[in-house]
């Protein structure tokens, strides 16, 4: 019988080259993966009114479907709250994180859900049952989100620059 060592080092020796190339190719891709998540794919920017209070919506979807922007609400008598969104569209919903401050002077950071409804190509903001558990909001699961009570009805709009 001849001597099998040399086919045992061959293959392993291929072996570990192949896992060398297929960690790299890795590194190669999540690299390429990063890029694409902070890639604007589109920009929109809104504006809603009700009555005397005012919001202004901008968003920009990523090149890995997730959604940042930022939200502005002027309410008349409460003053206003400004902040950042983030989160994803499911179907013609987006489904967001609102980070923000209430008026000038508060260092308090607030964090809530919201869920903007896509009809018609505006945006209209729904109300739904929240609760909160180990300091995070969320929507109750099983609890419907009302598109038609909402107060805001974002239109499109020109992006200023």
């Amino acid at each position: 019988m001849k001597n099998p060592f040399p086919y045992f080092a061959t293959a392993a020796a291929l072996f570990l080259f192949g896992c060398g190339q297929s960690s790299q190719s890795g590194s190669e891709k999540t690299d390429s993966l990063a890029k694409l998540a902070d890639t604007v794919i589109s920009t929109g920017c809104f504006k809603a009114v009700d009555q005397q209070d005012t919001a202004s919506l901008s968003v920009n979807t990523l090149g890995d479907g997730k959604v940042k922007g930022r939200l502005l609400i002027n309410f008349q008598e409460k003053g206003k709250n400004d902040g950042e969104i983030e989160g994803v569209y499911k179907g013609d919903t987006l489904f967001v994180d609102y980070t923000f401050k209430i008026g000038t002077t508060n260092e308090t950071v607030y964090k809530n859900p919201l869920a903007l409804l896509k009809k018609d190509g505006k945006l209209i903001l729904g109300v739904g049952q929240i609760e909160t558990s180990l300091g995070r909001s969320y929507f109750v699961k099983g609890k419907p989100i009302n598109f038609e009570k909402g107060r805001f009805t974002f239109a499109p709009v020109p992006c200023e620059q």
